[in-house]
């Protein structure tokens, strides 16, 4: 369905998009597999990508539950965000290797 995220092409290679089209990202302290590390002030600089309750796994995308309940979308059980830094799909304005976040690729 339209509500996870997907693969989408750029000049700079295959990356993940959020359902607009706008680029997700990863955080490298989530290596739990199954929760979110990016809870609180964290959670405002860089959105989780929600997914529905019903939300079921597909592929290589997963669904874990966040601290506070809230379904998200993970991919090879990296947990998803998009920033909102971001104004426009293919902006990388969350991409932060300083503070450990990148950009999520295939």
């Amino acid at each position: 369905g339209a509500s996870k995220p997907r693969v989408s092409p750029t000049k700079t290679g295959l990356r993940l998009v959020d359902p607009k089209g706008m680029t997700v990202y990863y955080f490298d302290r989530d290596v739990a597999g199954n929760k979110s590390s990016c809870n609180g002030g964290c959670a405002e600089k860089w959105i989780p990508v929600t997914a529905p309750g019903n939300a079921e796994a597909q592929g290589d995308f997963t669904v874990i539950t966040r601290s506070d309940g809230s379904k998200m979308w993970a991919y090879r059980y990296r947990p998803l965000y998009t920033s909102p830094a971001d104004q426009a799909p293919g902006d990388v304005n969350g991409y932060d290797p300083d503070k450990l976040w990148h950009v999520a690729r295939p």
